[in-house]
């Protein structure tokens, strides 16, 4: 016996018992209660063949049989599906014969050569099999090889031990077919991992027992509590040996192997990918039907709004363009921007054909169509290069409206950089959509344009376009140096070169002219924010005494938050300001209203999130500018959940003040602009030029702007599985956001006050499905997280005197957050088991303090107008 792989004797009838077990339930839970199924038989096993030029070429032959199949946990009968079925009732007598039908293997060195089973037999079946014969590939001495089983082309480490062989097969090296997506952002997604193992025992040369075990793990990112685990099992035990069938005399395997069946082929022992039919499912339109009533825009802040849209998502993927075009066709007026939002967030190729066809930008009156289809493209979680290639065509095209141009080419951006993240960046339509914005950009002449372009730019982050944006911050004013700026802040600091930091400084500290206090504060920003040198600091330190008083007690502001709040650059400012005279606070003048602040929303195991808010004020009381950030973050990843600027500028007129040094001549504008889940959004103007704020202020009722509205696909993940035992398993976690954001300005004149208040209401809804299919049962968990909750932020400025009050208020109001397991088997007839296990619960609301000085403001403010029914501090 010169063999190194197992060995069979002549003439010997091996039986085996043999079970495949699955298991679905939550990571941390015991299998005890798991969901799932076994399937058990017995395995009788002989030698067909022994190469008479190499006794380690052996063709053997497997034949399961007495298939039984039954719950994996205990259940009374009442809940056991299986319960009065036979094997033949729950396989079906078709794919049972399959089932049964021998398989034959040639084994080389303990390795399969050749796997031959019928040819025409169902993939279910076929891949059972599959994953039986897998686990008689072993080798017997230890070592690393890359080896082909069911699972693929895989790396593979056997560590033998006189009868012992364990065999670990390194899951993510596999290579197969895989079919799925991941989402965008690293926050939003899915952690997998996956361990296979199997022990060998053996006893005279072949197999006495094996043990496989599987797993697989599924971790929400933003939620490690929320997950899946599949297990897969598989034990074979050899019972008895007995007496057998002779060997077959042969020279050649392929006509021993027709000598025994002629219909036998060699097929691959890789599994082949297997889905089965929907009997029962319902048509895109009756499922429409079903959910339209939660779609209205009045319950787009609602969790069942979220959950409609992800339901409605998940079949529009199943659908052909005919089926999609006819519910876009049919609907009405209020229900089709939502109708949109789901189509172009399903990202299949028939649903963008549907949604192109159906959108005419020739057409001014369908903007808000136009508009959420360009946001949906936006916020794609896998958008690919066609997505990019045909709005471009678009940008080329007739555009009836200019906002709608706007957006178009702003969302190019955007895809720009989430095609450039996933190695896009040579793709043929991202390098002509670049291309195109930035000779563009050199050839714009009027600002409307170049601002475009730069806020365009400011979602595309390329690299090769940061001279263009230093020009644009240096040497222009108003809107445009203000854009180009802020989008040199969305950098990461490691792009940001030793000509951007110069460029700053001299923007900071007007070495070639002089700028706006809003671009100033931004170029200290970035110095600030990306590893400033000691001297950089300094100066910083220095300026801060002769500035003018609002920008002077900002900077203050800002200094003070990055030593509260510990930012990176944190320790250099605090050895400045030791080594420094700069540390004597005459020159820290107190007075002004103008502040930055930053704070934690939660801080959790997972993930955190912070906001960050910053108010800027000119000489005579009037907002320039208001900040507010949030963002969330895990130990590798960070996302811009959400950005309002609020901006104002040359209002001074109004009360008859003078403007600041450097502004006199800035025309009249008041606006708005978002940034959401890392996208820059279209700015919106409240009024623009003197005439228009006039008409606007006398008639300003002081309702909100909606700035967004709308359903946003945030998590995006499905994978399809292959268990070594045969089935199949898909996973699939979609998380969806209703959202409604608006903000507002109103002056009164009257009580020399100025409010802005900007609300966000939103409603998430997570929905993770895990499921293992074998042809005959379907057995999965579905869990589903939700919440709804609304951020407010009022500031109320009153400049009747000076320094003027300013009193910030930022809650949140008491939030429902309900979650929900459902553990699930089920056979096609419609026999099912369900265990569903729930929890709701109340978030309490919350008033975030800000700092010290705005709650004694606050009492300041609300105290002077005693006749106002606040109650707030």
């Amino acid at each position: 016996g010169h063999t190194t792989g197992p060995s069979l004797n002549n003439d010997k009838l091996y039986k085996f018992a043999y079970s495949a077990e699955v298991y679905v339930d939550r990571v941390k839970a015991s299998l005890q209660k798991s969901a799932g199924y076994r399937i058990s038989s017995g395995v009788d096993v002989n030698l067909l063949w022994r190469n008479p030029d190499n006794d380690d070429d052996q063709l053997i032959k497997i034949m399961i049989r007495d298939v039984q199949v039954e719950n994996v946990n205990e259940r009374p009968a009442a809940k056991n599906i299986f319960k009065g079925k036979s094997t033949e009732k729950i396989i079906g007598k078709e794919y049972l014969e399959a089932l049964q039908r021998p398989i034959v293997l040639e084994l080389v060195r303990g390795k399969v050569k050749n796997f031959y089973s019928h040819q025409n037999e169902p993939g279910f079946t076929q891949n059972i099999k599959r994953g039986l014969a897998s686990l008689f590939q072993l080798q017997l001495h230890s070592g690393a090889t890359r080896e082909v089983d069911i699972s693929g082309k895989c790396n593979t480490t056997y560590h033998v031990r006189q009868d012992q062989v364990t065999k670990i097969k390194a899951l993510d090296s596999c290579e197969i077919e895989k079919q799925g997506f991941t989402s965008h952002n690293q926050i939003l997604d899915v952690s997998t991992k996956a361990t296979s193992a199997t022990i060998y025992v053996m006893e005279d040369g072949f197999i006495k027992s094996i043990k496989a075990e599987e797993n697989y793990v599924l971790l929400l990112n933003s939620r490690r509590k929320t997950g899946a685990k599949i297990v897969s099992k598989q034990r074979l035990e050899l019972k008895s040996v007995q007496a057998g069938p002779g060997l077959i005399a042969g020279k050649q395997v392929a006509s021993v192997v027709k000598t025994l069946d002629s219909s036998y082929v060699a097929v691959p022992l890789v599994a082949e990918p297997v889905k089965s039919e929907c009997k029962k499912c319902p048509s895109l339109s009756e499922h429409w039907q079903s959910i339209r009533e939660h779609m209205y825009p009045e319950k787009l802040s609602k969790a069942q709004a979220a959950r409609s849209f992800l339901s409605f998502i998940q079949n529009i993927r199943k659908a052909t363009k005919e089926e999609i075009l006819q519910i876009i066709r049919s609907e009405n007026k209020e229900l089709l921007p939502q109708v949109v939002d789901a189509v172009t967030s399903a990202q299949t190729p028939a649903s963008l054909e549907a949604v192109l066809e159906f959108l005419d930008f020739k057409d001014a009156s369908a903007s808000t169509l136009q508009e959420r289809f360009l946001y949906a493209c936006g916020f794609a979680s896998h958008p690919n290069e066609i997505l990019l290639k045909s709005l471009t065509a678009k940008f080329k095209g007739d555009i009836a409206n200019e906002e709608i141009r706007e957006t178009l080419v702003i969302v190019m951006g955007a895809l720009i950089r989430k095609l450039c993240d996933r190695e896009g960046c040579k793709l043929p339509a991202v390098v002509e959509a670049k291309r195109l914005i930035l000779s563009r950009l050199e050839k714009a002449k009027k600002d409307d344009n170049v601002r475009m372009y730069l806020l365009a730019l400011k979602n595309a982050l390329l690299p090769e376009a940061i001279p263009l944006l230093l020009k644009y911050a240096e040497s222009e004013e108003g809107q445009i140096s203000n854009v180009a700026a802020t989008a040199l802040q969305r950098y990461d600091p490691s792009f940001l070169t030793k000509e951007v930091k110069e460029t700053m400084n001299r923007i900071y500290h007007q070495n070639r002219k002089v700028h706006e206090k809003t671009v100033r504060t931004t170029a200290a920003a970035i110095i600030l924010n990306s590893n400033p040198s000691y001297m950089e600091v300094k100066n910083i330190l220095l300026s801060i005494g002769e500035l003018p008083l609002e920008m002077s007690k900002y900077m203050l502001s800002m200094i003070q938050d990055i030593l509260q709040f510990e930012m990176p650059s944190s320790k250099t400012v605090q050895q400045v300001l030791k080594d420094m005279r700069a540390h004597n606070y005459d020159r820290f003048s107190k007075m002004g209203s103008s502040s930055a602040y930053s704070g934690y929303i939660t801080r959790g195991p997972d993930v955190s999130s912070t906001y960050s808010l910053d108010i800027l004020y000119s000489g005579s009381g009037i907002l320039r500018r208001s900040n507010m950030n949030i963002r969330i973050f895990d130990r590798n990843a960070e996302l811009h959940a959400s950005q309002v600027v609020i901006e104002a500028q040359g209002l001074e007129s109004i009360i008859a003040a003078t403007p600041d040094e450097g502004e006199e001549n800035l025309d009249s504008f008041a606006g708005m602009s978002a940034i959401l889940f890392d996208i820059q959004l279209r700015p919106v103007t409240f009024f623009q030029g003197y005439a228009d704020l006039m008409s606007k202020m006398f008639s300003a009722t002081g309702d909100p702007i909606n700035v967004v509205k709308g359903l946003i696909l945030l998590t995006d993940y499905s994978q399809e599985i292959q268990l070594q035992s045969g089935p199949r398993a898909s996973t699939e976690f979609l998380g969806s956001l209703a959202i409604d954001i608006s903000g507002g300005m109103e002056f009164s004149l009257w009580y020399r006050e100025s409010k802005t208040n900007v609300k966000n209401r939103v409603a998430m809804f997570i929905a993770g499905n895990t499921e293992v299919d074998s042809f005959f049962i379907k057995t999965g968990m579905e869990t589903t997280l939700e919440v709804e909750t609304t951020l407010d932020f009022i500031s109320t400025v009153q400049f009747s005197q000076y320094p003027f009050l300013v009193c910030m208020q930022m809650d949140r109001v008491e939030s429902p957050f309900r979650r929900y397991v459902t553990k699930y088997e089920s056979l096609p007839s419609g026999r099912r088991y369900t265990a569903r296990r729930g929890k709701a619960e109340l978030l309490a609301g919350n008033e975030y303090p800000l700092h010290q000085e705005n709650s004694n403001m606050c009492r300041k403010v609300f105290g002077a107008k005693s006749d106002s029914s606040s109650n707030w501090f």
